[in-house]
């Protein structure tokens, strides 16, 4: 179970070398870099690019290790947990395990725009195919055979690998492209783990296939409009989830397609709205496409001793053949003195896969709603890697009816260490 961490932090160790020079920014010096410096895909700030290419507040803190040289920006940014997580109830479970990320990235000034490079792997595999203990998710399978039901599914080794070329038209417009092995479609709000409001959260949200499962597409083609504070962009994608091989790269056809429209009216407000439609997501029913509609806003406000994000989504999946289901989000996250943070979630997602067929409440929709509040106190720093204890626990309310499996208020919680750049 030691494993995850010790490979993520030796890692992040590893990367120490390479960025720290006398030019290297550290965290207090990012925020004031990340606005003056442009984005990958445009002349707009640096701290405004979330995960693949959506949009964040414009001053959203930004962390990692940054360098310059010359024409090109690189980026190191990475987390590695060590959690005991312990679901309550008849159908929970308790387990310790890693969860981690290291990204880099590299940008390069262009005459008329900029070329772009990321990386991200992670070292989720290593607590096994069958993921994590998370009670009502759902989603994704561990022996190809069986549905992950009350677990979470780890990442693969390979969680992105893009390059990117972006045209600047004028001071305020400008054209890109943004092509991935592995990559992020032109669909739903920032990734989970790249949402401020959402990165001091280890655990998963239910809402995730509503929102954002798509992180991890192998096989990806976006082409955006940005016009200063708007942003047009459709993908073409491979919309197959990775399945239980998680060291491997599962191309396929780009079979499926999205497009967003994204839109920062003030530097601590983002809003977006997508649509896409994903061929045969699923591995267990690789007859049934998806249809995904999400809307999500993000709010951000920034202080001399405080760092406070919002971020309220809806997702709306509609499966043919199948019934259409609805998914609610609101998370919160707020970091004093950059060593006390406070975050907690809450959803409503309406959940039809909890039961296989044959079980006796198999078939309809139940509304589950979870809430969850958490702390992390960072109690030291060795070099450029902050180390932090933390805790969260949950709780939940869904129908009567699923007393008999679930029991009644069944409560779980979270115990970490956490290291991050």
């Amino acid at each position: 179970m030691r494993r995850g961490i010790r490979w993520t932090l030796w890692l992040l160790a590893g990367a120490l070398p390479v960025i720290g020079s006398s030019e290297s920014m550290d965290d207090i010096a990012m925020p004031a870099m990340a606005m003056s410096m442009p984005g990958q895909f445009g002349p707009y700030p640096m701290a405004r690019e979330s995960s693949g290419t959506s949009w964040q507040p414009d001053s959203t803190p930004m962390g990692g290790l940054m360098q310059m040289n010359q024409n090109w920006m690189t980026m190191w940014h990475g987390f590695a947990n060590q959690i005991y997580d312990h679901q309550g109830g008849p159908r929970g479970a308790s387990k310790s395990f890693s969860n981690s990320m290291l990204m880099f990235m590299a940008r390069r000034s262009l005459p008329h725009g900029a070329f772009g490079l990321r990386l991200m792997i992670s070292a989720d595999p290593l607590m096994g195919k069958n993921g994590y203990p998370e009670l009502f998710q759902t989603g994704e399978t561990a022996d190809g055979v069986h549905a992950l039901i009350d677990r979470q599914h780890p990442h693969n080794l390979l969680m992105e690998a893009s390059t990117s070329y972006s045209l600047t038209l004028a001071e305020r417009r400008a054209l890109y492209v943004y092509a991935a092995l592995a990559g992020e479609p032109a669909l739903g709000p920032p990734a989970f783990m790249h949402r401020f409001s959402s990165e001091d959260n280890p655990e998963a949200p239910l809402s995730h296939h509503w929102l954002d499962s798509t992180h991890i597409s192998y096989g990806v083609l976006t082409a955006g409009y940005e016009w200063d504070r708007v942003k047009l962009e459709t993908s073409a994608f491979n919309g197959r989830e990775p399945d239980q091989y998680r060291y491997d790269v599962e191309l396929r056809s780009l079979d499926s397609y999205s497009a967003r429209l994204s839109y920062n009216p003030l530097p601590d407000l983002a809003l977006q709205v997508s649509s896409g439609r994903l061929a045969s997501p699923e591995q267990l029913e690789p007859n049934v496409a998806v249809r995904r509609s999400t809307a999500s806003a993000s709010y951000n406000r920034m202080g001399s001793m405080l760092q406070w994000q919002t971020t309220v989504a809806w997702g709306r999946n509609e499966p043919q053949p199948g019934p259409a289901s609805n998914a609610w989000l609101l998370e919160s996250a707020l970091r004093l003195e950059n060593a006390h943070t406070l975050f907690g979630r809450a959803e409503r997602v309406g959940k039809d896969d909890l039961f296989t067929p044959g079980r006796a409440l198999y078939g309809p929709t139940y509304t589950i709603n979870a809430l969850s509040l958490g702390y992390i106190y960072d109690f030291t720093q060795w070099g450029p890697v902050h180390l932090g204890l933390g805790g969260m626990g949950t709780v939940y309310r869904y129908p009567s009816v699923l007393d008999s499996a679930y029991g009644e208020g069944p409560v779980s919680y979270l115990l970490f260490m956490r290291a991050r750049l």
